[in-house]
């Protein structure tokens, strides 16, 4: 459930595989801070995730990225990327739970990953 999030998070971190099967670090420096207190931004985000409105290149490359990075246990995460997934996962908990189901319903219908990460997003 919220490794979703994490994962979300590091999708809107890392757009693309570098060379070296990672993640780029291109949106490392991403102020999640600033997206959160924007509901605007938080949409547009969420609308692309879920396909109700136009998706920003970044917006783009999490959602391609975000299937990949749940099945894989985000092996291709760096550790800021990480960090930065489990910021946004707590703070959809939070503060956006409605937005958080319809995420966990779009990206783990059968929550197979909830399962798989519910005692590491406890942490």
């Amino acid at each position: 459930m919220k490794l979703q999030i994490v994962l979300l998070i590091v999708v809107f971190v890392a757009a693309y595989a570098a060379p070296q099967n990672k993640y780029t670090s291109k949106y490392d420096n991403i102020d999640l801070d600033s997206i959160f207190k924007s509901d605007r931004l938080l949409s547009n985000y969420i609308n692309c995730l879920m396909d109700r409105g136009r998706c920003t290149p970044d917006a783009m490359e999490l959602k391609i990225v975000l299937p990949d990075a749940l099945q894989n246990d985000c092996a291709k995460c760096s550790e800021e990327q990480q960090k930065s997934g489990k910021k946004v996962v707590n703070f959809m908990i939070k503060n956006k739970p409605n937005e958080w189901k319809e995420l966990e319903q779009k990206y783990d219908p059968e929550g197979i990953y909830k399962k798989k990460y519910d005692e590491e997003i406890k942490q």
